[in-house]
């Protein structure tokens, strides 16, 4: 992108500001955002009470991931799953992230993933049981080789919302998003997210 996606802008928020928002209206709680070295005095403006710096973003967003679950494995932390929000993702809408949440009470699989007309997007939760297969997988790989791994481990969630499936990644994806004059919540999808798969 060339600049921090955090703090892109879309319909007045800041990308960051609205993956907040349906992962807080949700009441997930902690919240931890994983930034790159030189994002942290900007997430913590934008309000994320926790924040960890991956050194390295260069590693793939699974190294991102990893630092967040070694800190939620910690002492202390009662956390049963957790829900992956990207920021690249921000137009996500807060029914879907509160669809998911609900689903984990019914839900047998330990991987939970949105669909929209048969296609995954973001966000994703894992459930603590397959965190170790997380941690102990290579970075390069990604989240998405456990999501593949064992299908029959993974619930999809059909959710009324082509919002999942929008990843803003480039310049050329900005401009598409922003100019766009349909509302959000019926934004074409312009591809499948990576890491559901």
């Amino acid at each position: 992108m060339g600049r921090p996606k955090a703090g892109l802008r879309f319909e007045g928020k800041t990308f960051f500001a609205r993956v907040l928002e349906g992962l807080t209206a949700a009441s997930l709680d902690p919240i931890v955002a994983v930034v790159g070295p030189r994002q942290p005095a900007l997430v913590r403006a934008l309000g994320s009470p926790t924040t960890l710096v991956n050194r390295d973003p260069s590693r793939g967003q699974l190294s991102s991931l990893k630092l967040a679950l070694r800190y939620l494995s910690a002492p202390g932390q009662a956390v049963a799953g957790v829900v992956v929000a990207l920021v690249d993702h921000p137009v996500v809408a807060r029914s879907s992230v509160a669809a998911l949440v609900q689903a984990v009470q019914a839900a047998e699989q330990p991987i939970l993933v949105p669909t929209y007309r048969g296609r995954r997007g973001h966000p994703v939760v894992f459930m603590r049981e397959v965190w170790d297969e997380l941690l102990a997988t290579p970075d390069h790989l990604g989240a998405r080789a456990v999501v593949r791994r064992a299908p029959r481990r993974v619930c999809d969630i059909s959710v009324d919302d082509p919002g999942i499936l929008v990843d803003v990644d480039t310049p050329a994806d900005l401009e598409a998003l922003l100019s766009r004059a349909a509302p959000a919540s019926s934004t074409r999808p312009r591809r499948g997210g990576r890491g559901g798969g």
